[in-house]
């Protein structure tokens, strides 16, 4: 489970912005609130971001994705020679030689971890890790450069595995691609993560999808609750044509040209001659079933398809979920149903996380949110973008927050200025 993370440097996030999902001491409904071992604070269950449009929200998202991917594959995958995919703060030369810094503090079989790593486009510069069971610190390992000092708690190899690392490869990153068992636990936390960041879906990215995963039953019926007229679903086999694999053949050959095998190049599609597509099915006025393909499916029920799959799974396993844009094409209701599945206890038994960013202010009325799992986002007025919870504010648990937030109570809305003066001759 997540409690916090923090990013600086890294897109419009200039200075240290912080999210937090620990549990504020204020009074609000209850929800599946889930205990830090070793401490007297609980976890929340979501977390809603509100913000005017290129406020930085998903910025915020994606500021968390980069942590995850470096974790998860900058040893693999990342090219030897390529330094560190990193975006810093470009409104502002200086930033360039800056260092980006993430931190992220995250539950792991009941004990809490610290993780953080300094890089700059060329190197990692720093990374560390830390361990608090039963509440006491435990340094595993710091690195700065290509050192690495070692904790006495550290388990397994060491050098070998520092002789290993690159300039643009974690530490833990090589560890767990070199199957280093205490660290593989520990990194299940950014392995198990999840993003639901497209708000277009295409037919071809569910199609792809359901390859090997099936549509969970789940998805179905909630589709069916919110009034989709979708009934159920079937997986049927495709002819490809020929010269779309013959396209897709020579279209693969010049980019492994070009980018080299590093990139992970799927040519799967040239070598087969049929494809998996999913079709669902609306019941008929004489009640029998017809099917349709994706491609007759509303943009917001092709979205849900793919979000929904996610957000059960996550639920079933007790992982953290970030989707951005919870509202794109969805209504009102549906966006609350998906937050009240991680609110209510009774559905979220094994801890999982929601953080999601919106547009939507109704939801600022849910009467199961509090304030602490309400935060805003807002651009300054040099571009740096900056985020705050709605519990650091002076309000009342009874206050109409949708209204506060329109008035500009809480700020992170955008000033439209007067638009009829542009018509103005």
């Amino acid at each position: 489970m997540l409690l916090r993370f923090s990013a600086r440097n890294y897109l419009s996030i200039a200075e240290v912005e912080e999210i937090s999902l620990v549990a504020s001491n204020l009074k609000g409904p209850e929800c599946s609130l889930v205990p830090i071992p070793g401490t007297d604070f609980s976890l929340l269950p979501s977390a809603i971001i509100y913000g005017a449009n290129a406020s930085g929200k998903t910025n915020c998202l994606k500021a968390f994705s980069f942590l995850r991917s470096a974790v998860l594959e900058s040893h693999a995958r990342g090219n030897p020679e390529g330094g560190v995919p990193r975006k810093s703060f470009k409104l502002d030369p200086a930033k360039d030689s800056e260092v980006t810094s993430l931190e992220v503090e995250f539950l792991v079989d009941n004990v809490r971890f610290q993780y953080g790593f300094e890089c700059n486009d060329d190197a990692f510069t720093a990374e560390w890790l830390y361990a608090y069971p039963e509440g006491k610190r435990r340094r595993l390992f710091e690195r700065t450069g290509s050192q690495v000092e070692f904790g006495s708690h550290f388990k397994g190899p060491k050098k070998i595995l520092v002789d290993l690392m690159r300039d643009n490869s974690l530490f833990i990153s090589t560890a767990t691609q070199n199957d280093h068992e205490e660290l593989s636990k520990i990194v299940s936390f950014f392995r198990r993560a999840r993003f639901s960041m497209n708000v277009a879906v295409a037919k071809e990215l569910i199609n792809n999808t359901f390859k090997k995963d099936q549509v969970d039953p789940r998805t179905i019926e909630f589709l069916k609750s919110i009034g989709t007229g979708i009934t159920g679903f079937r997986q049927t086999n495709v002819e490809i044509p020929e010269s779309v694999r013959m396209m897709v053949k020579e279209f693969t050959a010049i980019a492994r040209k070009h980018v080299g095998e590093v990139v992970g190049i799927d040519d799967d599609r040239s070598d087969r001659s049929s494809d998996v597509a999913i079709e669902f099915a609306h019941a008929g006025v004489s009640g029998e079933e017809c099917y349709f393909g994706l491609e007759r499916e509303s943009s917001g029920t092709r979205r849900l398809v793919l979000m929904m799959n996610t957000v059960f799974k996550a639920l079933d396993e007790g992982n953290l979920v970030m989707i951005d844009e919870l509202d794109a094409s969805l209504h009102t209701f549906a966006a609350a149903q998906i937050i009240e599945l991680f609110q209510n206890p009774e559905i979220n038994k094994k801890g999982a996380q929601l953080i999601a960013t919106t547009h939507d202010t109704n939801l600022l009325n849910l009467s199961k949110l509090r304030r602490d799992q309400i935060w805003f986002c807002e651009k300054d007025d040099v571009g740096k973008s900056h985020i705050f919870a709605l519990a650091d504010m002076k309000s009342r648990p009874t206050d109409n927050f949708e209204q506060g937030y329109l008035e500009g109570r809480y700020g992170a809305i955008p000033y439209s200025g007067d638009l009829v003066s542009l018509f103005e001759s």
